[in-house]
């Protein structure tokens, strides 16, 4: 692979909504590439249509892109030497690029009417061709700069007369290229349509901004999802006709991210539909007023999501799975990226976080369990008890929520303690048993977890009792339920006036 130049890479998403998790993996794959070849990644605000504009939406990416751990060295927010990088402030860069077009022929002004583009279409649908497009055939049926000839395109253009910008796609030209995934790519330009490369608000479409602002920001490889190959044909003949292809980024299209069932390309409805989160973060459209959750709020953590999200499509040939973000960084290659569309597992990005959980530090996940308690309206202060909590109990934990189930009466002592799984079994022998085991807990100087477990089995051997008869109602008294760690553990954290108040209150002493 070509890496001569410094590498610069992009991603530049329209800020219309929600980051779709198929946005944040290509980011991902943009940014690991970057950085494996000591490049620069780059965040470029594809902001032309002002009519899908959505307010928040870019404040949003930024957030999820820093919640990732993946944030850009140029953008609109970090500035660089190729600002503005927010495409609506480089308007009237475009508008000499489209002109140079259509004065070398490649490119012709189209005065057509919304209601006049409404008609060919109606007027030349067929069975064979049921969505006519403005393409070779049928511009020359239209109002054009092709059609009317040069006086009236200018006497139309002196008075101002609304009008956009086609690329004149060429007949039966085959156009190619070559993916980084998928190797030989080929088109045939007259399956193309004459796609509109200046709005009449002098605007660029995508088309045009994309290609102008890649050459001048100095992109030298340009990952994108393959839903964009069939506008590939346009982009290719842009750089031709402006630049020369020599100039043109190495392409890469990247595979789609499929419903789990493998059928189609995974949307925020199967998210809905399945129960499962879409979105980076939660997201709630200010037009609609719709919400949809997010893994950051489903309590995933960053780390993970990135590693997960890794393997949707690529791996490193070894069978490793858990990676941290500067591992990827240096085994990621374009050359093992999939070109087969790649399914979302819930099940598989849930035990990516347990993994994840299981191998953080007791002290890194602290914050994060004190977020999870707080969103539960529970205070819990960020010391050396919590971490002791963190280190016991986070193996039972999948998602950051599952901390206050998991952990939740090392804080609150349980209201309800769920008696009824002790009951059956429970007879006057138990009741004076734990009796005793409050006079001599209330008696004893030393408080861990084996000199607690230590007094406990004596005790119980003294009375003629097993010990395993003894340990779910002390679970039960403790925790009010039957999880949790060691019960000799909860205890030596709770401490000894919480532990003994507990027993009594289970056995009606209080």
């Amino acid at each position: 692979m070509n890496t001569e130049k410094k590498v610069r890479v992009r991603f530049a998403p329209s800020p219309t909504g929600g980051l779709h998790l198929g946005g944040v993996r290509t980011v991902l794959f943009n940014y690991l590439f970057a950085k494996h070849y000591g490049g620069d990644f780059i965040l470029r605000i594809e902001d032309t249509d002002q009519t899908r504009f959505v307010a928040g939406a870019e404040e949003y990416i930024f957030e999820c892109l820093k919640w990732c751990g993946i944030e850009p060295d140029e953008s609109a927010l970090h500035s660089g030497p190729y600002a503005p990088y927010r495409q609506s402030e480089r308007k009237p860069i475009y508008k000499g690029y489209a002109d140079k077009l259509v004065e070398a022929g490649h490119a012709y002004y189209a005065f057509d009417t919304p209601a006049e583009l409404e008609e060919m279409r109606s007027r030349f649908k067929t069975d064979e061709n049921p969505s006519p497009q403005y393409n070779h055939l049928l511009r020359e049926k239209m109002r054009n700069s092709l059609t009317l000839g040069n006086e009236e395109t200018q006497r139309l253009l002196a008075e101002g007369t609304a009008h956009v910008i086609r690329i004149k796609m060429p007949v039966d030209e085959e156009i190619k290229f070559t993916d980084m995934i998928r190797g030989e790519v080929s088109f045939q330009s007259s399956q193309t349509d004459d796609k509109v490369l200046l709005k009449a608000d002098g605007m660029p479409t995508y088309h045009l901004a994309v290609v102008v602002d890649d050459y001048l920001m100095k992109i030298t490889h340009a990952f994108r999802g393959e839903e964009w190959l069939p506008s590939a044909p346009v982009h290719v003949l842009l750089w031709k006709y402006l630049f020369g292809l020599e100039n043109m980024p190495q392409w890469a299209h990247l595979p789609l991210i499929l419903k789990p069932d493998g059928n189609g390309k995974l949307n925020k409805r199967d998210g809905e539909r399945l129960g499962f989160p879409v979105f980076a973060m939660n997201w709630t459209d200010p037009r609609t007023n719709e919400f949809t959750q997010g893994f950051r709020e489903k309590g995933f953590l960053p780390g993970a999501f990135v590693n997960m999200l890794a393997l949707l499509g690529w791996n490193d040939g070894t069978g490793q799975e858990i990676f941290t973000l500067n591992e990827l960084v240096e085994k990621f290659s374009m050359e093992r990226v999939h070109k087969g569309g790649a399914k979302f597992d819930y099940e598989k990005a849930k035990w990516f976080n347990h993994e994840w959980i299981k191998n953080s530090g007791a002290e890194d996940l602290a914050d994060k369990v004190v977020a999870a308690f707080a969103d539960k309206g529970i205070s819990v202060t960020k010391d050396k008890k919590l971490e002791k909590v963190v280190a016991l109990v986070k193996e039972r934990c999948t998602l950051l929520p599952d901390f206050v189930q998991q952990a939740g009466f090392f804080f609150q002592a349980p209201v309800e303690p769920d008696i009824s799984a002790i009951k059956p079994k429970w007879d006057e022998k138990k009741q004076l048993f734990f009796a005793e085991l409050i006079r001599t807990l209330e008696l004893s100087t030393l408080w861990e977890h084996e000199d607690l477990e230590k007094s406990f089995k004596e005790l119980a051997a003294t009375q003629q009792l097993k010990p395993g008869d003894l340990m779910l109602p002390l679970r039960i008294m403790l925790v009010g339920g039957k999880f949790g760690p060691g019960v000799f553990d909860i205890a030596a954290i709770i401490g000894k006036e919480e532990t003994i108040h507990r027993i009594k209150y289970v056995l009606g002493l209080l």
